[in-house]
């Protein structure tokens, strides 16, 4: 397909057969575990090709897999894509398949929680020391956390919590310069952020999200920069054993066609309301990077094309966090949930839920994480003046 296409143009097009090829629009869901192959040479020769979409046996994906995996690459910019049954898989692949007894890994310190879990707990068993690092780093910084044994800098940006944004070139420049492959979380910016056109060398998503869309699938992806990673990362994934439904990828493959569409209502939503909480006397600030005077607003101007529709607000430091428990609570659009990214709005207190341990995401007052969905943005922020009122009413 002409790469000169837009976003939304090649969401509708790519991964399905072309309009010439007589069939249904959009491609089988093919389930299956064993493959049949007419001879033992021909099933050798199968075997043989390492990493190449040919069926050899069901865990190797399938036209449905690989439509997917197409489809996500094209999206990040990246060569190849792995898809695994979760989000958190794709955080602890590429950390089990880069990472080695004896390494050293850079994790900034607002990473997403159960990532830290991973590097706290499992690695830890295996013999992987972990340094976490503040989020808003410079490369300086962060040169003088690198040690000999410095095999991997994970980054996250903006983080999920606290939003702070990432200087990803900068930290890629002293990371290459080292020795260490980048690792990215990019689920927040899906499309708005081109991980490897700035450095990253394997690309993260909790495609659960954003990619499928209606908060009904769980599925990752883990996307690379080149073919030489992609060996290393698919010779790994396949000895893990990892595997996602192929059900849940083509549910996430129909999810993807409307993603377009979807991300631009939703940024245009949250930016709404992120603006009407900014101007509320309950709120200290507003923790969106795409709004002017907002923590990291620079360098995402500088690196994002876009903003997706997940922010924090911190209130006034005169509010408790069990007020903004009760603000939550009285929110009838909003549901109190985990994951974000699909069509329903969702509001969490996050204040004494996150784990810090270089000193960064200390904030006055307490924390509200909000996830705007695909409802009429005048009914959410009619929803939130009244919930803002119990809030104030709320005496403990």
């Amino acid at each position: 397909m002409t790469a000169n296409y837009g976003f939304r143009t090649k969401l509708s097009h790519l991964g399905r057969r072309g309009k010439h090829e007589h069939g249904f629009v959009n491609p089988p869901l093919l389930r299956g575990s064993t493959v049949l192959v007419p001879t033992v040479a021909q099933r050798k020769a199968l075997q043989a090709q390492r990493g190449a979409q040919v069926l050899t046996y069901g865990t190797g994906g399938s036209e449905t897999h690989w439509a997917l995996e197409d489809m996500i690459s094209a999206i990040e910019g990246g060569t190849r894509c792995y898809i695994v049954g979760t989000g958190l898989a794709a955080v602890t692949v590429p950390l089990l398949v880069f990472l080695k007894a004896g390494d050293h890994m850079l994790m900034p310190d607002h990473v997403y929680g159960p990532a830290r879990n991973f590097a706290s707990g499992m690695l830890v068993k295996y013999g992987v020391e972990t340094t976490y690092y503040d989020p808003c780093i410079s490369g300086e910084g962060l040169a003088k956390l690198m040690r000999p044994n410095t095999t991997v800098v994970y980054t996250e940006s903006p983080g999920s919590h606290t939003f702070e944004v990432q200087d990803i070139p900068a930290i890629a420049a002293v990371a290459h310069a080292g020795g260490a492959k980048v690792l990215m979380d990019n689920t927040w910016g899906i499309h708005h952020f081109q991980p490897f056109k700035h450095g990253v060398d394997v690309s993260i998503q909790a495609a659960t999200k954003y990619l499928a869309g209606h908060s009904d699938v769980l599925i990752g992806s883990i996307t690379v920069s080149n073919d030489e990673i992609w060996q290393e990362l698919h010779a790994g994934a396949r000895q893990l054993g990892q595997y996602a439904s192929p059900d849940d990828c083509w549910l996430t493959l129909r999810g993807i066609r409307t993603m377009g569409v979807r991300l631009a209502a939703q940024m245009d939503a949250a930016m709404q309301v992120a603006h009407w909480l900014r101007h509320r006397p309950e709120v200290a600030q507003v923790l969106h990077p795409g709004l002017p005077g907002a923590p990291g607003h620079d360098i995402w101007r500088r690196d994002f094309t876009g903003a997706c529709s997940l922010f924090g607000v911190e209130f006034k430091p005169t509010f408790t966090a069990e007020s903004t428990h009760a603000f939550v609570e009285a929110l009838e659009l909003f549901g109190i949930g985990a994951s974000w990214g699909g069509y329903e709005s969702l509001a969490v207190p996050t204040t004494g839920n996150i784990t810090r341990t270089a000193g960064s995401g200390q904030f006055a007052g307490p924390l509200v994480r909000i996830h705007i969905g695909l409802e009429d943005v005048d009914d959410l922020i009619a929803d939130m003046d009244r919930a803002l009122g119990v809030m104030r009413a709320f005496k403990g």
